[in-house]
Order: structure tokens, then sequence, then C-alpha cells
């Protein structure tokens, strides 16, 4: 990007505490790169509340300006849930609906106007922004936050709606408990006009290029397939974790004295992301796998906000009588910083859904996971730690059970026995890889950046 003259790049993420971090720390990372670019991220209100306070006390993001989005609003949708954070699952079509909508398409081309930036960086369920930056003559690149992965899955199964032919390459592919569910769904987009439109076009009018997050180490494959098939090329920003920073926060000082006090890389932590609720029966699964483990734990249970966390009560009764009876376990409730959880020289283990977010934390900083998918890219990402071989995946039952003696298993060959050694030096050594790399991606996602706008 050149020097000489100030650069406005436009960042708008999809409406989701996973996806608006990726993209927050890349507008940090590209911005630090050149003292002329300027990033503004776009999103609803109720969105950027979540992030404004890291934007205003962490130096390297101030240059990071937050730009507001008005969605339409209803009685059964108003802009306090405008987010997927806590948003219970039968008001997401609601929220994809409004985020589709004239007002959100009208008000995005009014920031354009007013801001006339040079680039946009779009996310995934934005069809309409490629068309509306042409409108504008400004170039638009897409940020897939999943894994290449995951997105050389989805367009495999663009290219081919038939689905006549098999993903080619059978150590990702989905269990059989999952294809009906995951490979129907991706069938189902690829073969309505209305769903197609939404999940792939994004991919496939992104201006030379997609960026992802990830590294090409562990996605070569995957990466090389994925820009076959639409023909463009895949460019990996790096895991774009966040180091923490400054002292813990006040309300998790308990949280930390508790995890001080346990022999180090003792402790499992248990987190299944901020957008998934688990089910009773999964709950009861995992309370009775924790226990048979024997391991010590943090387990953050979160439940959809209009229900209310009182429901706490909804974990077994016996479960949390062994919790405060041995001092094993910790529950935590809604939130817990994750990151700085898992850099702590005690724990020694990640039960996880396997997010992507939540991967890339754990592979930097060094953690074993014990993978739990639930749905969407999970499987994929759970494949792909057992095949970089950071982790285990918990086996279910032939139709998708989960049994908490497979998760007290699978976490006991990660912490207790002598397999775990083999998991603990791959971690280490992936994170000792991710540390020498330091932002040598970010350099690269520049220079096509520049290489783009130098031909418009």
């Amino acid at each position: 990007m050149k020097n000489s003259k100030e650069i406005k790049i436009v960042m708008f993420p999809w409406l989701g505490y996973g996806h608006i971090t990726p993209f927050l720390e890349l507008g940090t990372k590209i911005a630090a790169s050149r003292a002329n670019v300027k990033v503004y991220l776009v999103s609803t209100l109720a969105t950027l509340s979540s992030i404004e306070q890291k934007i205003t006390t962490t130096a390297g993001r101030r240059s990071i300006n937050l730009v507001p989005l008005l969605l339409p609003s209803s009685p059964g949708l108003p802009r306090s849930l405008h987010t997927t954070n806590g948003l219970p699952p039968n008001l997401m079509p609601s929220l994809k609906s409004a985020l589709q909508s004239p007002e959100a398409m009208d008000g995005f081309s009014d920031i354009l106007t007013d801001l006339s930036p040079d680039l946009i960086v779009y996310d995934f369920l934005q069809p309409w922004i490629p068309a509306l930056a042409r409108d504008h003559g400004i170039p638009a690149v897409q940020f897939v936050t999943c894994s290449c992965t995951m997105a050389s899955v989805m367009c495999h199964y663009s290219k081919y709606p038939s689905g006549d032919r098999a993903y080619p390459f059978p150590e990702i592919q989905f269990r059989d408990y999952e294809s009906a569910r995951e490979v129907g769904k991706l069938l189902e987009c690829a073969n309505d006009p209305v769903e197609r439109e939404m999940v792939f076009r994004g991919i496939e009018e992104s201006c030379g290029v997609v960026l992802f997050k990830g590294f090409r180490e562990i996605e070569a494959p995957y990466i090389d397939y994925a820009g076959s098939l639409v023909s463009k090329r895949f460019i990996p920003v790096g895991p774009l974790v966040q180091e923490p920073v400054g002292p813990v926060e006040k309300r998790d000082l308990d949280i930390f004295e508790w995890l001080d006090s346990k022999e180090r890389k003792s402790t499992v932590f248990v987190s299944f992301g901020s957008e998934y609720f688990l089910s009773r029966d999964d709950m009861d699964e995992i309370a009775l796998g924790l226990e048979l483990s024997g391991v010590n734990f943090i387990w953050v249970v979160r439940f959809p906000k209009v229900e209310g966390e009182e429901l706490a009560g909804a974990l077994p009764g016996w479960f949390l009588d062994r919790v405060r009876a041995t001092g094993r376990g910790n529950i935590v409730l809604g939130w817990a910083p994750q990151a700085r959880i898992l850099g702590h020289e005690n724990v020694g283990g990640f039960v996880s859904h396997c997010g992507w977010n939540s991967v890339m934390e754990s592979m930097t900083m060094g953690v074993p996971i014990v993978a739990m998918p639930m749905h969407l890219d999970q499987p994929v990402n759970a494949r792909l730690v057992e095949n970089v071989g950071v982790g285990v995946e918990v086996v279910r039952e032939k139709d998708g059970r989960l049994l908490g003696e497979a998760l007290a298993e699978a976490v006991r060959r990660v912490m207790v026995e002598d397999s775990g050694e083999v998991f603990r030096r791959a971690a280490a050594g992936m994170k000792a890889r991710l540390a020498e790399r330091k932002d040598e991606e970010i350099h690269e996602v520049v220079r096509e950046l520049t290489a783009l706008l130098d031909k418009e």
C-alpha cells in the first residue's frame, strides 16, 4: 500500500463475536503495518459494544474506528439482540433476514458514500456486498474466518451440487452420523438459488483473492484444492490470536486464584464457544465424563439470554455436590477469558467444540485439544486437529450420541496416560513454530492488497 496516500479499509464482519474478533485482529495488524492505513469496522451497536472497551484500552487497536450500522428492529428482535452472542437459535433466521434487508444495504451504502474507502473486506452471509462495492467503484475481498479446510469443503459441494462426487480427502470427511445433517445442508444450499447466493456468492465474487484465518503449514492441500475449485488464490492471514495483556480483571480473579492452586498441566479447560448451547443430555454426559476422568477442570457453562442464567440448576445435582466436595472443578457461568486461561501453566488440555478461533488459540498457546465437535465447521476442524497430531477426538456412538465414558477416556489420553506426552510435545512444537512466524502472513496479506489496489 503506497505510503504517500492514506488508505481507508472498511471491514464488515458477520454479527457474531467469533467473527468480529478475527476481523478486529486482522484490521489491527494491517493498520499497524502501515502508518497511512485507517481501518473502519462496521457492525451493529449490540456487536460493537462487546469490543468497544478493547478498542479504547489497547494502544495497538486505537487505529480502528467503529462504525455502527442500524438494522431493522422488531418486538421479537430488538436492537439489543442484533448479535449472535447469546441469541436464541429460533431468532437466527430473523437476524439473517435483517442483515439482508434493504435498510441494511442502504445503511451500508451510506457508510461507503461517507467514507469513500479504497477497499472493503467482507464476511460470510453477505452476498450483496460485492455488487454494492462495484456500484461504488470499490474493490471487495472476502475474509473467511473459518478454516480454509472448511472453505474447501463448501467449495467442493458448490461445484458438485449433485452430491455424487465425494470430497477427495478421506481424513477430513464427515462421520456417518454427521453427513446427513452437514452434507445435507451444504447440498441444500448448493441447489437452492437463494441459499446458494447467500452462502457461496461471497467467495465466488471476491476480487482475485480470498483471505482466510490460519496458516499454510497445517492446511496446504486443502488450500490448494479450494483455490482450484473457484480459480482464486486463498491467502492465509495467520492465527490472529491476541495475547492476553494487562492484569486479570477483577471479575476473573477467583478463576485464576483457583487455577494457581493446582499443579502444572493438571487442569483441563472445557468450553463450547460463545454461540452454542448444549442440550441437557450432553450436559449430563459431560458432567459424568469430567467426574470419571479424575482430572481438575474449569467448565464454562452458557445458556440463551432469554432463558436466564438461573438455569445453572440444569446441571446434575450429584455433580454439583461432587464439585463442592472435591474442589476438583470450577464452574464458570457465562463467559471466561479463554486465551488467558489456555496460556496458564497449570492448564494441560482443552475440551473444545473446535470452533476455528478456539483451535487457533489452543495451537498458539500450545495446549492439546480434546475435540468434541457439535455442528457446522466443527467436525472438519476436529479431523484437522487429529490429523496434525495436536489432539484427539471424543468417539461418539454410531448415532452421534455423546457418552460420558468416551469423554473421560479422551481426557485421560491427553492429560493422564503416557500418550499425553505425545500430544504435549506436538502442541508445544506447534506453539514454537507459530511464535517464530510472528506476523509473516500479515506482510504477505499487505503485499497482496497493495497489488490489488495498484490495479484499480
